[in-house]
């Protein structure tokens, strides 16, 4: 598997479930597989790829941070909820 296939899988995911729920994550303990994305110093490859097939500035914040952080927050959101109910019992 190399950068365009691993953004193929980008793509797919995209048109399946929508920019706003997916994200790009590594974890390059023991290699991750992808040629050209071997370490984080690769990692400009699969933004750069991803410029290629036409994805926004915008669209590349979300996959790479914006997504996630938006989903903890959200998460922690609930959870003060939560927190705030159990102390009004």
């Amino acid at each position: 598997m190399n950068v365009k296939d691993f953004v193929d899988h980008i793509d797919y995911l995209v048109k399946k479930i929508g920019i706003d729920h997916v994200g790009i994550s590594s974890d390059f303990d023991g290699g991750g597989g992808v040629e050209g994305w071997d370490s984080a110093a690769e990692t400009f490859n699969v933004t750069l790829e991803l410029v290629r097939r036409g994805y926004t500035k915008k669209q590349i914040q979300k996959l790479w941070s914006g997504n996630l952080l938006r989903v903890l927050d959200e998460v922690q959101a609930v959870a003060r909820k939560l927190q705030a109910q159990d102390k009004a019992k």
